[in-house]
């Protein structure tokens, strides 16, 4: 059944942040040995995508589809940039072991490259779904579960594949439900936004990302191509300049300075300073040099940065950059959601998320409510400081409280869902921290307006 993409207006943009890949037909899925983490009596199965990806099944026991529940997860990421691994999607299911000790039957693409590409990974996903449904049945409802950055690749199929093409017209997609746990969502033209600040102040401060000597390059490339600049250099400089990784009392002054002005104006924690250069190394280096043929999407050119002991000649300083827009408007195409859901949409932050600010839910929040679609986004917070995997018992209370508005109308609030959540944690362990009355803020109230 052909499926209505509206992203059929932005097939050059695809074609970039996608890449060549000539499709063949997904091999058929092959017994695989479960991860331990995963039920004893699961079942698990492997196969290729013919694409280039890999996708990976698990059944609990006894699943059956006229009465079973699929989840489609869509990874996080993208942290690798190469081809894809099949390990991938084996340590997607550890992690999401959950989901199958729940009851659900669960499926996950490792996308068919690593790297950016939002649409591409949607794309893949739901091409692990068909495989699913192909060889093990449709199941009685289909939710959609996306992780952080696959959070914002959930967010986008649900727009894509929102509606099929029936005899009749447009008819309801295969999704009936969302969930997006952790989500680096409101797109990329947004989300990424801090992490070129991050750039421009870190080299005002420490100027040893580049080093004096070494070739210049405009920062929101990442890294020239070529480079050899390891991931572990990288992390010695940071700490050459900042002490981050020593104790505290075993800085410098200079460290101190270094580093109170560097979080202090980017607004990141201490502990998620390397990590966050490092996407604002190599996974920029990906997207502007190899998905957007080496144009910058980013913009800082009239950004006030504040929080430093002198923001004037902070201000002065910082190298200034002007996105080109075409770049922008592809970057746009590929990630940005437009908040045209069909269906509910639940999701889960962190309110001290290290990683993915929980001020980017106001970010998707605007965009839904703009597109008329207010009433199908619930949005739970929790008062946790994670980002990869928040307490386990509010994952199935989610999932319950999803599969009640979908099958009976029954439509959760933050307090619902944490109810639901205490029922759990007999059998999950103890980790409800749901803030039933939290409301994110603005985006713009932690990453400085442009």
């Amino acid at each position: 059944m052909p499926v209505r993409h509206l992203a059929c207006l932005a097939l050059a943009t695809l074609a970039l942040l996608a890449g060549p890949a000539r499709a063949q037909a997904p091999s058929d899925p092959r017994p695989h040995a479960c991860p331990s983490e995963v039920p004893a009596d699961a079942r698990c199965f492997t196969g290729e995508d013919g694409l280039g990806g890999f996708y990976w099944i698990a059944l609990p026991a006894n699943w059956q589809p006229a009465t079973g529940v699929l989840v489609v997860h869509a990874h996080g990421g993208p942290a690798d940039t190469g081809p894809a691994r099949f390990d991938r999607g084996e340590e997607d299911l550890k992690r999401w072991a959950v989901t199958v000790r729940a009851g659900y039957a669960w499926v996950a693409s490792t996308y068919r490259r690593g790297g950016y590409g939002v649409t591409m990974a949607a794309e893949d996903s739901e091409r692990a779904r068909r495989v699913f449904v192909k060889h093990f049945g449709p199941p009685r409802r289909t939710l959609l579960h996306g992780q952080s950055y696959g959070a914002g690749v959930a967010s986008k199929a649900a727009e894509l594949y929102g509606t099929v093409d029936g005899p009749n017209g447009p008819t309801a997609g295969p999704y009936d439900g969302v969930l997006l746990t952790s989500g680096v969502i409101g797109g990329g033209t947004r989300a990424y936004d801090f992490r070129l600040d991050l750039r421009v102040v870190y080299q005002y401060v420490c100027q040893n990302h580049p080093r004096a000597g070494e070739p210049s390059y405009p920062l929101w490339q990442g890294l020239p191509l070529d480079a050899k600049l390891t991931r572990a250099e990288l992390a010695n400089r940071v700490d050459e300049c900042t002490g981050v990784r020593k104790p505290a009392a075993q800085r410098s002054e200079q460290q101190k300075a270094n580093l109170a002005t560097i979080v202090n104006v980017v607004r990141i924690p201490e502990r998620s300073l390397i990590g966050h250069l490092n996407w604002a190394t190599w996974l920029f280096r990906d997207l502007t040099q190899l998905r957007l043929g080496n144009r910058n999407p980013f913009d800082n050119s009239r950004v006030r940065y504040q929080g430093s002991a002198d923001d004037a000649a902070l201000n002065a300083g910082v190298l200034r950059y002007s996105a080109d827009p075409v770049a922008a408007a592809e970057l746009a195409r590929d990630s940005d959601p437009q908040g045209t859901v069909r269906m509910p949409v639940l999701s889960m932050h962190a309110i001290h998320d290290p990683t993915a600010f929980v001020e980017l839910q106001s970010a998707y929040r605007e965009i839904v409510e703009r597109a008329g679609n207010g009433d199908k986004l619930v949005q739970v917070f929790s008062d946790e400081a994670e980002h990869s995997y928040l307490g386990e018992a509010q994952y199935p209370a989610l999932f319950t409280a999803l599969l009640n508005w979908v099958d009976r109308q029954d439509k959760p609030t933050p307090a619902s869902v944490a109810a639901l959540c205490r029922g759990y944690e007999a059998t999950y362990g103890p980790g409800c921290r749901i803030v039933p009355d939290y409301r994110s803020p603005p985006l713009a109230s932690r990453v400085a307006p442009r």
